[in-house]
């Protein structure tokens, strides 16, 4: 039996109910995007997987709508330590204390208990459908009108039309292919055993992730829950040793109590970026577009950065009749960072294992002289999310200028409850000025759907206005995801490039004012 649902009634199919397709749907419906989810498993898988997220992650998961249960599951983290093949400490990069997002920038946890979060969550929005036990067969390769998924499921096979097509659905995507994608390699590829234990023994950590860097077994080692323990080892072709021998460096000696292991399997780790990432309406996200080692725990932070940078723009074209040139800007912006980070990845990794080659030796004592740099570990650890650059929707002018760079998330207040800053702005661009706008700047707001909010008025600890001063700005205007996409220069009297965006942002049909920024009390002064 063949089922098929007319055209007009589905805007969005995301395929992959992992993290990254449920957190897309999540921010879809805050969107007022309908969406479907169609799923293969019929429920989430129950081990772990990925562990770590940073701060501007956690601001994403905020965004979902999950921000509060989260914090109640995550730990934070200290962040990664190099060590030598005696445990020795080579290098340090920190990542402790709350970062510019507003949370910690390390945060531990465990995905199954994040992934049922998230599809609570998802089961409580009327703008979305999860559909379990569904495995995708085809996807339309149409460019132009609505793109047909044929599923099938127990009750037979179904067609689906949709204005757009989200393709989670991992690294063994059938949505890659179907977008003519290919993988390019980035040059690594090794097999590792992953162990997943629990124990209440006294377990030797620093609250962060420690990366061994001994050629004849390299090993990553993280505290994940109150008594969960993650270890990664890459062992040599056919080599095989027992879990408690593998660990025992991390144990009390002679320990004989409980030890549980969760899990024990083997995975190769590999580093590629798919060539092209959409086609048409039908996009990749996540480890359909790119696959990272997880060295530096930038896995599942990528994908969740994927749905952040797309959605929004999604939703702007199928709300407000946005143009569709923007939903190009999507694979321009997010290709390079994601490139980026696999290559901070894979350099971790090498420092690990120093390769097999005369050379490895070299490298590694080179490695520990470079990690002694003073401020050398520090910039390291920044460069997780660098600005993005100059492009259709960020104006970046100037090196070391606030365009491209996220805005700070601090507590605000604005004459009601406390709240951050993003709850406040809702969803809408956003002007932000460091004192009373000009009638220039009112006028921009109006023709972009935007708010100009005086950063005087939102009753924060100073951090707005010192972030504004020391980019040299009188004022930004803020993207849907928080991204400084222009600046009023100190002492100028309008942004710098109006005329490059404004067309891009163009609507047919008039902005949604955020239903957030009426609820947390937005001042009339900063509303306007």
């Amino acid at each position: 039996m063949t089922v098929e649902q007319q055209p007009s009634d589905i805007p969005v199919v995301v395929i992959g109910a992992g993290p990254v397709g449920v957190t897309a749907a999540l921010l879809l419906a805050r969107r007022g995007v309908r969406s479907v989810v169609l799923e293969r498993h019929q429920d989430i898988y129950p081990l772990p997987r990925a562990l770590v997220v940073d701060d501007e992650v956690r601001r994403i998961i905020q965004a979902a709508g999950v921000g509060e249960g989260f914090a109640a599951m995550a730990r934070p983290g200290n962040g990664l330590r190099l060590l030598d093949a005696r445990h020795r400490v080579m290098a340090e990069f920190r990542r402790s204390g709350h970062g510019l997002h507003g949370y910690p920038q390390t945060s531990m946890f465990e995905q199954p208990a994040l992934e049922r979060l998230l599809r609570d969550e998802l089961a409580r929005r009327p703008e979305s459908e999860l559909r379990s036990g569904a495995e995708v067969t085809a996807i339309g390769t149409d460019t132009e009108g609505p793109v047909r998924v044929t599923y099938r499921d127990d009750a037979g096979e179904h067609h689906l039309w949709a204005d757009a097509v989200l393709g989670c659905d991992g690294a063994n995507s059938i949505t890659r292919e179907a977008v003519g994608g290919s993988w390019e390699d980035l040059r690594f590829e090794e097999r590792w055993t992953v162990v997943d234990v629990r124990t209440p023994a006294d377990v030797r950590c620093w609250e962060g992730v420690d990366q061994v860097c001994d050629p004849n077994r390299p090993a990553t080692f993280m505290r994940v829950g109150e008594d969960s323990y993650r270890w990664e080892f890459r062992l040599a072709d056919g080599q095989e040793q027992p879990v408690r021998e593998l660990v025992a460096p991390w144990l009390p000696r002679s320990y004989d109590g409980d030890f549980e292991v969760v899990r024990e399997t083997a995975y190769t780790f590999r580093a590629r970026i798919a060539d092209r990432w959409s086609r048409g309406r039908v996009f990749l996200l996540g480890d359909a577009a790119h696959l990272t080692p997880p060295f530096i725990g930038q896995g599942l932070c990528a994908g969740l950065r994927d749905a952040c940078n797309l959605t929004w723009k999604l939703a702007r074209v199928l709300q407000q009749g946005g143009p569709e040139r923007l939903l190009k800007t999507y694979e321009s912006e997010r290709k390079p960072h994601a490139r980026h980070v696999i290559r901070l990845a894979v350099a971790m990794g090498w420092a690990m294992t120093g390769g097999q080659d005369g050379a490895a030796a070299l490298r590694r004592r080179l490695l520990a002289v470079a990690c002694r740099i003073p401020g050398l570990t520090a910039a390291a650890g920044r460069d997780l999310s660098r600005p993005l650059t100059n492009g259709p929707l960020v104006r970046r002018h100037a090196r070391r200028g606030l365009a491209g760079t996220h805005c700070p998330q601090p507590w605000v207040s604005a004459d009601g409850p406390r709240t951050r800053l993003d709850e406040l702005l809702g969803d809408s661009f956003t002007i932000l000025t460091a004192g009373e706008p000009s009638p220039s700047l009112d006028a921009l707001a109006r023709g972009l759907g935007a708010r100009v909010v005086a950063v005087t008025d939102l009753g924060d600890d100073g951090t707005l206005a010192a972030w504004l001063r020391a980019g040299r700005a009188d004022a930004v205007v803020l993207r849907p995801d928080r991204i400084v996409m222009d600046v009023v220069p100190a002492g100028g009297h309008d942004f710098t490039d109006t005329a490059a965006w404004s067309s891009l942002l163009h609507t047919t049909r008039s902005t949604h004012p955020s239903p957030w920024a009426v609820e947390e009390g937005l001042p009339r002064s900063a509303e306007r």
